[in-house]
């Protein structure tokens, strides 16, 4: 009777513990943990295929396709009887409960149309819309996105391999800074322009418009950016196109780069160790003079990468490489804004970017 009793209890126990739900409370329990750990291994990956473009060697991209996770509670019950002569017997129950967790997680090669088109093809003007009017800093998606405005090169020798000689860049970099004056003012515009007249029905411009609504104490200000980019100076607004051949007399020709082209131009400011620079490993750019150009230059204020021989610990992201570590610092905001567009540029590109019609404010973004 005794050894009936407890079998039933143990098996009474483990039933209910067998027939437990995982689903409300497993989801909150696992979700956090695969999202912190797809995110950052997301990142290095990122960060690694920068650090391989510095180098020259191929980039790859792994997207992570799907990830299912099938979680099961196995029991098991079983009980001894010893018996003693003369005496009662002796029950011994025992019982386990098991629980597994089987994660299944799938990886997509970028690779054929998807690469060319998320990787190859040069950012729309619509995508600079896009990010500027969801907060950030004009200055860091003009410096980042466009290698060209008119004449005004911004180092578009950088958008490829590190080049030998040294780039052009510093009146692009003043007009940068002139828009962001401009932006954190609120004394500019920035949207989509007007459909072309006499188009189809449907049809809509890819140009845009930047025009100035400041007054008089910033009216020099968008003078001297109207004399940069060589159009009539007692302009209001300029009309931002693609179409070199094409541009009214007020138009800026913007050429953007591709995904690749981005991430070309900020490695060029990873720091690699000396070593490696002895061995030829990486280009080493140098002025005409023969000293050694400074990249930090044209993107130390956007972007930069350090390198050690051991992890550092006071790394936000850190990935090893050819026996170094490489890695972004924790308190580098800046540097962690361009990773953060970086990543947002990558998600723009791989879907369709809508234009958001016409002329929306800025906001005064990071």
């Amino acid at each position: 009777l005794m050894f009936k009793k407890v079998f039933l209890s143990l098996a009474a126990v483990l039933l209910g513990v067998g027939c437990h739900s995982f689903g409300p409370s497993e989801v909150g329990r696992t979700h956090p943990l695969y999202n912190e750990v797809i995110s950052r291994s997301l990142n290095e990956q990122f960060l690694l295929n920068l650090v391989r473009l510095r180098y020259r060697d191929n980039p790859y991209f792994l997207e992570v396709g799907n990830v299912a996770v099938n979680t099961s509670l196995e029991s098991e019950l079983s009980a001894s009887v010893k018996l003693v002569n003369g005496g009662s017997d002796t029950t011994t129950p025992s019982g386990s409960v098991t629980y597994k967790q089987n994660p299944t997680v799938s990886y997509t090669p970028l690779r054929g149309n998807q690469f060319l088109k998320q990787m190859l093809s040069p950012v729309p003007l619509e995508a600079l819309l896009t990010l500027t009017q969801s907060g950030w800093s004009v200055q860091r998606v003009m410096s980042t996105c466009v290698e060209r405005a008119n004449d005004l090169d911004n180092a578009a020798n950088a958008s490829g391999p590190t080049p030998v000689k040294p780039p052009r860049y510093e009146k692009f970099a003043t007009m940068a800074d002139i828009l962001r004056e401009l932006q954190m003012a609120d004394a500019m515009e920035l949207g989509a322009a007007p459909a072309p007249a006499g188009g189809q029905n449907g049809a809509r411009s890819h140009n845009l418009v930047l025009r100035f609504k400041g007054g008089a104490e910033l009216a020099d200000r968008f003078r001297e950016l109207c004399l940069l980019l060589d159009v009539p100076e007692d302009s209001t607004e300029l009309v931002l196109t693609s179409d070199f051949l094409n541009k009214p007399a007020n138009g800026v020709a913007v050429r953007t780069r591709s995904m690749m082209g981005i991430m070309f131009y900020l490695s060029h400011n990873i720091a690699v160790p000396g070593a490696h620079e002895k061995k030829g490993l990486v280009t080493v750019t140098q002025e005409d003079g023969g000293d050694r150009f400074d990249w930090a230059k044209v993107t130390g204020r956007l972007f930069a990468v350090h390198s050690a021989s051991s992890r550092p610990a006071d790394a936000f992201l850190a990935v090893p490489y050819r026996g170094s570590w490489f890695y972004l610092r924790a308190n580098d905001l800046e540097s962690k804004s361009t990773f953060m567009l970086l990543n947002q540029l990558f998600n723009l590109q791989a879907g369709d970017v809508k234009t958001i019609a016409p002329a929306f404010t800025i906001g005064v973004g990071g």
